[in-house]
């Protein structure tokens, strides 16, 4: 497993959403992923531009992360986060 230096955001700097810590809180700019169905299952699970999410919890590995959005919790690959950026609030 390759293993990648974690960066700290800073509110106001952006980055992808597997960038942030536990109780950070975020604004999604936009995707950058080639997989259709990727894309299309991150949108009906309401992940969508302008909408703000929370980090609640990261398991021990490290991989996934439960994330809080539209009021409710979601349990997300880290892998698949890293096609979102988002701008750190």
């Amino acid at each position: 497993m390759k293993k990648t230096k974690r960066v700290l955001l800073h509110s106001g700097e952006e980055g992808h959403l597997s960038d942030l810590r536990r109780g950070q809180k975020c604004i999604v700019l936009n995707f950058h992923n080639d997989n259709a169905a990727l894309r299309r299952r991150l949108l009906d699970m309401g992940i969508t531009k302008g909408v703000i999410i929370e980090i609640k919890k990261i398991a021990p590995l490290g991989d996934p992360i439960d994330i809080r959005l539209r009021g409710y919790e979601l349990c997300i690959r880290k892998s698949d986060m890293e096609g979102i950026d988002i701008r750190v609030l």
